[in-house]
């Protein structure tokens, strides 16, 4: 088993740190750069930031994030949210982020995945898939930060991303995220079975145990989380001695 990395995943709204339940009702916690610090500073392997409300806007405000971040955090960082063009993730990047996670934009235009991946290569190029459970064994990719149903099979869309080059999937459960009650195993298996790119598993996270169960048996490469780390219920050097201890290998970055 390869090192499984833990990512903090930071929701914006305007300049604020927010976090919802099922990606609905919205709840400002704080600065997001004291919560980036504090989350690099225990040792997070890379940082995910969502611009939540970019779909109503049609464009991502994380620009000044992201160049705040970077004068004093350096591990990699993933930035998501009303990215429609090549030409915005070239500002993202250029901002200081590492890779863009593409959602909407992808659906609507899926040769946008080939082209940022033909530009920027394909470790740049990230999926972000929101799904909701639609049937046994079956889920359907949302669309607008979980507001617009796209008809669209996740594991189908999963495997055409992967073809067309997308280098990573971001999996967010929409029927979980928020909820403290575990991930959707159901749903990263059924994902990283059918793709040969790593997968983050997001949506759910609320004790340690969970982190092993989407690792053993969804498959997950990395897991992000939000609602156990945002609320001080733990820390990352907590969950890294928990995972040792259930003989999962985490990488160890030295801030």
């Amino acid at each position: 088993m390869t090192n499984i990395r833990l990512i903090p995943r930071l929701d914006i709204k305007g300049r604020h740190l927010i976090k919802g339940v099922h990606l609905e009702g919205l709840r400002k916690l704080g600065d997001p750069h004291q919560f980036a610090k504090r989350y690099y500073q225990q040792g997070a392997d890379e940082l995910l930031y969502m611009d939540a409300v970019a779909s109503l806007y049609g464009r991502n405000s994380l620009t000044e994030i992201v160049r705040q971040t970077v004068r004093d955090i350096f591990i990699p960082i993933t930035v998501g949210g009303g990215i429609r063009s090549a030409a915005d993730a070239r500002e993202i990047l250029l901002s200081g982020a590492d890779k863009v996670a593409i959602n909407t934009a992808a659906i609507l235009h899926p040769p946008l995945i080939e082209e940022i991946a033909r530009h920027f290569g394909s470790q740049c190029m990230v999926l972000s898939i929101e799904a909701k459970r639609v049937a046994d064994d079956r889920w359907e990719a949302y669309i607008d930060n979980g507001r617009e149903k796209t008809g669209r099979d996740v594991v189908a869309w999963a495997q055409e991303a992967a073809a067309r080059g997308a280098g990573e999937i971001l999996l967010t459960s929409i029927d979980r995220e928020g909820t403290r009650r575990g991930f959707d195993l159901e749903l990263i298996r059924a994902v990283t079975q059918s793709v040969r790119i790593p997968v983050i598993a997001s949506g759910g996270m609320g004790r340690v145990d969970h982190l092993a169960e989407a690792v053993r048996t969804g498959g997950a490469s990395a897991v992000a989380m939000a609602d156990i780390l945002h609320y001080g219920r733990t820390t990352l050097p907590e969950i890294r001695e928990s995972t040792a201890q259930l003989q999962i290998p985490t990488r160890k970055v030295a801030a």
